[in-house]
């Protein structure tokens, strides 16, 4: 009687481990690391002639489906004739 209740025992902690694990990985994969909202003063890079401006005051533009913000309307113009060229 003392070996069934052992290996139920030790069973019963083997499945807890794998669901404990499997939990963990999926919050780890649908949390991924954190990252603050993004703010008006936030920089980012003008993908044309490489500048950095803040994101409050940066000109976007729908590119392919995907937003791409820049430091001008110049920039936004020229990378859209360079990705229509391509």
């Amino acid at each position: 009687m003392g070996i069934i209740r052992l290996m139920l025992v030790v069973g019963v902690l083997v499945v807890a481990y794998f669901l404990l694990r499997s939990a963990i990985r999926e919050f780890r994969g649908l949390k991924g690391p954190f990252q603050p909202p993004a703010s008006r003063e936030d920089m980012v890079q003008d993908p044309v002639c490489k500048t950095y401006v803040p994101r409050g005051s940066a000109v976007s533009a729908d590119v392919g489906g995907q937003t791409y913000l820049f430091c001008s309307r110049d920039c936004a113009d020229t990378f859209q004739k360079q990705v229509g060229q391509s």
